[in-house]
Order: C-alpha cells, then sequence, then structure tokens
C-alpha cells in the first residue's frame, strides 16, 4: 500500500511535471526537426539561474520568467548559428560540450555573488513570492492518500502550476505540428534537401525549433528550481540523458509521449526502488546501494525497450524509429 501512495505522489510530483515540460522541449527538436540536441539540461540551467537570479534580486515572477525565457532564447541562437549546419553526431557534441560549459561557468568561483558557485543558490533566497501566492494553507494538506504541504517547496501549488505548464505546452506541441510551419519541420526531419530544393529556408526553421524547444527547457528549469534549489551539478549529463529516455520511453513526435514517459519513468523507479527495499536484506544491498541498483534496472528495462519498440510506447515506427 505505501508503495502504491509513493508511486501516486511521484505521478503528480513536480519533478515529474519540469521532467515532461523538458522532454516536450525536446520533442519540438528531435521529434518534430531531427535535430539531436544532447545540451537540454543546459538550457534548462539558464532558466533556474535566470528566474532565481531576479527573484533574489526582488524582481517580479513575470520578470523571472521573462528573464529566463530570453536567457534560453540568446543561448538557442548563439548555439545554433554555427551548428545546425552540422548533422547528426557532430551537432549531438556540440550540444552537450555546450550545456558543459554553462554548467561549469556557473559553477565557477569567479561568479560566486551571482550564481553561488558549486554551492548554488538556495531556495529560500527565491521561492517566496511564488510560494506566497498558493491558494493553499501554509500547512500539510492531504486529499486522498497523498500529502503535500500547501505552498512550500514540493507543494500542491507547484503541482498545480507545473501541470498547468504541461497541459499548455502539450496543446502548443499538438497545434503547431498539425500547422503548415510543423509539416515543413518534419520534412526538414525526414529529408531537409527535398525541403530546401522547395525554396524553404531550412536553416532558419532549424533555429525557430531549436529555440521554441530550449525555452520550454528554460521553464521546465523554473519548475525544478521551485520544487528544489538551484544546484548546477543537478544539471549535468545524466539529465540530458534522463530526458531522453523519458521521451524515446514515451514516443518521439507524439503530442503525449513525452509526458507518459515522464509518468512512468519515476513511478518505475518509486516502484523499483520499493519493491527492493522490502525484498532484498540490507546485509546485501544497504540503502545507499539501493539507488544506484534501481536505477540500472530500470536502465536495463529502458534499453530493451528501445531494442524492441524503438518508436516508443505511443509512437508510430511508421513515422519515426530512433534507429531508423
Amino acid at each position: 500500500m505505501d508503495i502504491l501512495v509513493s508511486i501516486l505522489r511521484e505521478a503528480i510530483a513536480p519533478t515529474t511535471a519540469a521532467f515532461a515540460l523538458a522532454a516536450i522541449g525536446l520533442n519540438f527538436h528531435f521529434g518534430m526537426t531531427g535535430l539531436l540536441n544532447m545540451g537540454q539540461a543546459g538550457f534548462m540551467l539558464l532558466g533556474m539561474y535566470g528566474y532565481a537570479i531576479t527573484a533574489r534580486e526582488g524582481g517580479p515572477i513575470w520578470l523571472g520568467v521573462l528573464v529566463a525565457i530570453a536567457l534560453a532564447v540568446v543561448f538557442a541562437v548563439v548555439l545554433g548559428w554555427p551548428t545546425l549546419k552540422l548533422r547528426g553526431d557532430y551537432l549531438a557534441i556540440v550540444t552537450i560540450a555546450a550545456a558543459e560549459m554553462i554548467r561549469y561557468v556557473g559553477r565557477s568561483q569567479n561568479l560566486n555573488s551571482l550564481t553561488g558557485a558549486s554551492t548554488g543558490i538556495r531556495g529560500n533566497e527565491f521561492k517566496g513570492s511564488f510560494e506566497m501566492l498558493s491558494p493553499f494553507p501554509d500547512r500539510m494538506v492531504e486529499f486522498g492518500p497523498i500529502a503535500l504541504h500547501g505552498s512550500q517547496s514540493t507543494s500542491w501549488w507547484l503541482a498545480l502550476v507545473g501541470w498547468s505548464l504541461v497541459g499548455l505546452m502539450v496543446l502548443l506541441f499538438w497545434r503547431l505540428s498539425r500547422s503548415p510551419w510543423g509539416r515543413v519541420l518534419k520534412g526538414v526531419r525526414e529529408d531537409e534537401d527535398a525541403v530546401r530544393s522547395l525554396g524553404k529556408n531550412v536553416y532558419s526553421y532549424k533555429m525557430q525549433a531549436l529555440v521554441i524547444g530550449g525555452a520550454i527547457g528554460a521553464i521546465a528549469g523554473i519548475v525544478w528550481a521551485l520544487g528544489a534549489s538551484v544546484q548546477p551539478d543537478s544539471m549535468g549529463r545524466p539529465t540530458t540523458f534522463w530526458i531522453w529516455t523519458l521521451l524515446l520511453l514515451g514516443g518521439a513526435a507524439t503530442v503525449f509521449g513525452p509526458v507518459l514517459g515522464s509518468i512512468l519513468f519515476w513511478c518505475a523507479l518509486v516502484f523499483v526502488k520499493g519493491v527492493a527495499s522490502a525484498v532484498i536484506p540490507d546485509t546485501i544491498l544497504n540503502t545507499q546501494q539501493l539507488e544506484p541498483f534501481s536505477l540500472t534496472l530500470v536502465g536495463v528495462t529502458l534499453m530493451c525497450l528501445v531494442i524492441f519498440r524503438p518508436q516508443g510506447i505511443l509512437g508510430d515506427k511508421k513515422e519515426l524509429a530512433f534507429h531508423d
């Protein structure tokens, strides 16, 4: 019973919503356009810094969101300007290197007064203005078997905002993917030379997709930061790989694939950890060893899924498969 409650709690958690948002942004890059962006965590980190620093210095919430999105847009343009002419593996290498540069710049001691260096920015320095807007009481609130705080950190308030944003971004993806603009992007994904022969500016379309997906990644970073803190090392390479896993699990180029992938991934992790802690004695695996063990089991399962169903759970193999 405790495991089921933990799974339900994880399914609605703000962290799950943040990863769903990041995967939707990546869906614009890879699912719709075919861009192998391996630096989505860099967009998230810029969003976290943009919002947290603005709020810490007394700026309103709307200004923090705008600063976060503006940083992501500038990063996308700077990153895309020289790299969008590259293809496949080359683009992946450049984007993962750019994201790592953002992380190392953020944890630099020279920027300690701005970014907090490797320690980051503590949540109590920037969350106050957001938590004050909560319509929920400032205490633990129970809905059915799930109990969360009304306003602080991983709260009902943040979960409501996070999943509302997920709904809006799903609607945006659905609408744009069925527009003439979205059909051009799908053409770029399938054969950009053919699209170019029709007189379309392929470079411009790729840049637009990179900017939109990056801005959504920055919003995902804000949701993540409001649930925890700004810690640059939490946005390293594993985070980008997890976002890719969620997308491929649910199904790239699908409307609901990133959302389903995020929920399944985090719920599966909680389930494996719960079962392992109940079945395996501490003399064999202690609490500290359960986390990597659970990630290993989930990882092997996902590898099998990608091998035997590369289009993901909701994907259409005729439209898109990762190994094609």
